[in-house]
């Protein structure tokens, strides 16, 4: 069955058709049909199909199309999406019968922490049209009155609480012709405004894969934990033969217990859990169709006999967009990094590009998918997706005169313009511009761009800065307070004005692109006028930005707002905050993305490398070290007893944390656009971090381009594919002559010596650069302990980070020498491995 036409060209005919009752609570799944006729000479047969809530309709016993979780979520008073299939196969002459099973799905069940239901609807509701076109006529078979509604098998069935499913209620052949349906009810028709039904953008959420158990282990009684070995959005399939009457329940998680029982935490209120009864003849099959899950663990209960694991699989449930970009090195721990980033991003496009898919929120935040659209559009193709996406931020920008804090919006508290949060209504438009080069899209955005610029601006002081209102700053800042994670070292409200220097310059390149003329010139001078007050209240003449954190140097860096003479010193003293710190990570939401990014356009590569090796929490690889499939909300999220932190938030399936891996796509892979649609590429790998190869490549809009660069007996090659219509300039990595090339499209190649990706350690090396190092540090932390017991080394050597090790024996007590010749022995040996 191919998806067809999006709605018929006549106005349609059909109504919404519900039940008679509102929902009062947790209710079963109306079952809708009707019977009908066709006749010889059927030509096509295309149904139209909807519903509020999730709908799985069928013809003549057989399921139509292969989407799940239709129609999705949007803003349903505004938009509701139709979705059209042929359906000519699945027909016959004579008597014929269309059934539709509607669960409470987004528009009916519970939405939000707070369990507030019937957000948009107070019960499920079905939309359909079938049309029969014939040589001289169209029918159309449209849900209205003469609909029947019952209940089958399908009870409880909410998003976060799961499905239950009563195989003994199964009312055979309901959705076939003959069925007795004089017991059910007459439908009755449900107002709803039928300008809100629309043309799918975005592709549909499917199957997409599925996993096997990688271990069953019984946990007492008739009780297991199935682990599947990937954090994964979905459900779970079961194929089971028993007894009528016997319930199978299956609670999921993404965590177990350090004795390895179920651990719930992570899911907040969501039961996550889904009950199967069995029919009792023979071998049965099943799986929910109305709700998902986010886990990797499940715990069942209630099996006869012994769980044989082929008969238990997880089905990996998310929007079907096309994978376009791939990374892989030389090391395994950031290969790992990598996979949960691709799995993370994979798990929360359930439709809408959520936050985490397995607690009581699954929301569309505007920060979350901001801080990660730079990794996100090189990993998959979101095009369709996020322009969907943005339709939906426009109409209810529209509807509440600001960009909501989730989209679709599901929170009954006001919202109002913020920073990295509300702005990705002109960050993520001017993205997916660079990406695909589509100027449409561009336009279609640029009312909504200009509607958030029109409300920063009013709330702007006399001096141009973001100065009041409430700001998310640095959200998630690992010192933030547990309960106040906006509390974080960096002022909110530099961030705000800091993220305004970027959004309001990308305007002005926005209208320029569009030829507006008069805005691209107004945007540019309010992009300097907010700069100038950046770095009037922020900024000193010789470059230190005020809060001394990581993020406020990242963001003063990294969003042009310090001039040319500032960037060194900006970037001096950022090298210097993220070696006090040990090179964990000391930023939030606001600065992570960027960080690297900012020691490494500085000078500070190494420095960069520090923190993406580094493995104690909070760090981009401490999460690996615990076992972590998908990206953690909080770096400590899980403890290193392996017990969860228990902070309300501690979500072990958030992408956003991951957008490091847009860095590693452009700085460790080399590959990076310039220009729109990818016309022109910069090839620029920057080995270091005892790497020895890397390859990034992406399917762009021409077609593949790649990079791969591999160090072997001091010599490098790199590899470069262009694709057509684009040329190149390829840095080559580690070359004698720090030889730079333009090439065209097609594949090339060099072959040369490489020159020391890194300088040797010694005795002159600052302490700041051994600290990179792990085990050289902490092999230097021993050997001065040994020399000086009982003195709290640690407590002072981070206030001489820039010294070398020579003049801090210089001020040590007493005989060095011993000292001297411990410290050589180290970093002897160290000076081979980092060489190597």
């Amino acid at each position: 069955m191919s998806q067809t036409s999006p709605r018929p060209s006549r106005p349609w005919s059909a109504a919404f058709i519900s039940a008679s009752t509102p929902a009062t609570g947790v209710e079963p799944a109306p079952y809708f049909r009707r019977e009908f006729d066709v006749q010889e000479g059927l030509q096509r047969a295309v149904l139209h199909v909807t519903a509020l809530g999730i709908v799985v309709p069928s013809i003549n016993g057989t399921r139509v199309g292969d989407e799940v979780l239709e129609p999705g979520w949007t803003p349903y008073r505004d938009r509701l999406i139709v979705r059209s299939h042929d359906v000519t196969e699945l027909l016959r002459a004579g008597e014929n019968a269309f059934g539709a099973i509607v669960g409470e799905g987004w528009a009916v069940g519970r939405l939000g922490w707070e369990g507030e239901r019937h957000f948009y609807a107070d019960r499920p509701a079905l939309f359909a049209e079938l049309e029969l076109v014939y040589a001289d006529r169209t029918d159309v078979i449209a849900t209205d009155s003469s609909f029947r509604v019952g209940s089958g098998a399908v009870g409880a069935n909410g998003i976060y609480d799961g499905e239950t499913f009563d195989a003994r209620a199964h009312p055979s052949g309901w959705d076939s012709p003959g069925y007795d349906d004089a017991a059910w009810q007459q439908a009755q028709p449900l107002e709803w405004p039928l300008e809100a039904l629309s043309a799918p953008v975005a592709p549909p959420i499917r199957r997409i894969e599925e996993l096997s158990p990688v271990s069953v282990v019984a946990r007492g009684g008739d009780r297991v934990i199935v682990d599947f070995g990937q954090n994964l959005s979905g459900w779970v399939r079961l194929t089971v033969t028993g007894e009528a009457g016997r319930t199978i329940t299956v609670r999921h998680a993404e965590l177990v217990t350090p004795a390895g029982d179920l651990e719930t935490e992570s899911n907040r209120t969501a039961e996550a859990t889904d009950r199967y009864i069995l029919a009792g003849t023979g071998e049965e099959t099943w799986e929910p169709a109305f709700t998902f899950h986010g886990f990797r663990y499940v715990e069942i209960e209630g099996w006869p006999g012994e769980v044989d694991p082929d008969a238990v699989r997880a089905v990996v449930v998310h929007t079907d967009m096309r994978r376009t970009g791939w990374f892989e090195t030389s090391n395994a721990s950031i290969n790992r990094l990598h996979q949960n980033t691709v799995w993370s991003m994979r798990d929360n496009f359930v439709g809408v590009p959520t936050d985490c898919p397995q607690r009581d929120e699954r929301f569309g935040w505007t920060g979350d998918l901001n801080a990660f659209a730079p990794t996100g559009v090189f990993l998959y193709d979101v095009h369709r997706v996020l322009g969907s996406w943005l339709i939906d931020l426009s109409l209810e920008q529209e509807r509440l005169g600001t960009v909501p804090q989730v989209v679709p919006n599901a929170l009954r508290t006001g919202s109002s313009a913020t920073a990295l949060w509300g702005d990705v209504a002109v960050s993520l438009p001017w993205l997916l511009y660079q990406e695909y080069g589509d100027a449409d899209l561009l336009r279609r955005a640029y009312p909504s761009m200009v509607a958030f610029m029109t409300e920063v601006e009013q709330a702007l002081d006399e001096h141009g800065l973001w100065s009041s209102g409430f700001q998310y700053g640095d959200w998630l800042d690992p010192d933030a307070p547990a309960d106040n994670p906006a509390g974080g070292k960096t002022d909110a409200h530099l961030v705000a004005s800091a993220y305004l220097c970027k959004t309001s310059r990308e305007l002005a390149q926005t209208a320029q692109v569009l030829g507006e003329q008069a805005d691209a010139e107004r945007y540019a001078a309010l992009a300097s006028r907010v700069r100038d007050a950046f770095r009037r209240e922020y900024v000193t003449a010789a470059g230190r930005v005020t809060d001394e954190s990581s993020t406020a140097y990242a963001l003063a860096i990294l969003f042009g707002i310090l001039d040319d003479d500032q960037v060194a010193k900006a970037g001096e003293r950022l090298s210097e905050l993220v070696a006090k710190s040990g090179y964990t990570i000391s930023t939030g939401f606001a600065g992570t993305p960027l960080i690297a990014d900012a020691l490494s356009d500085t000078g500070h590569l190494r420095d960069a490398y520090a923190l993406l090796l580094q493995e104690k929490s909070p760090s981009f690889l401490y999460p690996v070290t615990m076992g972590a499939t998908t990206i953690w909300e909080r770096w400590d999220a899980v403890l290193p007893d392996g017990t969860i932190n228990a902070t309300g938030m501690t979500s072990l399936n958030h992408y956003a944390l991951g957008a490091v891996a847009d860095w590693l796509h452009r700085v460790v892979g080399g590959l990076e656009r310039v220009e729109p649609g990818w016309q022109r590429i910069r090839v620029a790998p920057r080995p270091g971090g005892g790497l020895t190869w890397a390859r990034a490549a992406h399917d762009t809009i021409r077609g593949r381009a790649e990079v791969a660069w591999r160090v072997v007996n001091g010599e490098m090659r790199v590899d470069v594919t262009v694709p057509a219509g684009a040329t190149a300039e390829v840095h080559l990595p580690l070359h004698p002559d720090d030889l730079i090339v333009e090439v065209g499209e097609g594949t090339q190649s060099w072959t040369y010596p490489a020159r020391d990706a890194e300088e040797a350690l010694t005795m002159q090396t600052p302490i700041k650069d051994l600290m990179r190092h792990d085990e050289v540090w902490a092999a230097v932390l021993e050997e001065l302990r040994r020399a000086l017991p009982g003195i709290p080394i640690e407590a002072g050597l981070p206030h001489m980070a820039d010294l070398p090790l020579t003049v801090v024996l210089d001020r040590m007590p007493g005989e060095s020498e011993e000292l001297r010749r411990g410290f050589e022995r180290i970093l002897g040996g160290a000076s081979a491995e980092v060489a190597r």
